[in-house]
């Protein structure tokens, strides 16, 4: 059972990964400083909004399996 949830948490994390590295909202390192260049971003449609609930959804489902994983992990055998 942990060696299912070790290769679940590793597989929802590299999926994880691939989520968050393909949204693209601001163009890079320049617009955490401030450097926007004016741009103004509307509602999220279509499939970006897609790629965001799955970000979300994602993120709990590795969060739940990480908790789960540490659960199971410390109970006295």
């Amino acid at each position: 059972m942990i060696k299912i949830l070790e290769i679940a948490q590793i597989v929802i994390g590299i999926i994880l990964i691939g989520l968050i590295l393909i949204q693209q909202r601001g163009g890079g390192l320049s617009s955490a400083f401030g450097g926007g260049g004016g741009q103004f971003y509307g509602t999220r449609r279509g499939l970006e909004k897609t790629i965001f609930g799955a970000t979300i959804a994602l993120s709990v489902i590795f969060v739940v399996l990480a908790l789960s994983f540490l659960y199971l992990k410390n109970l006295p055998l």
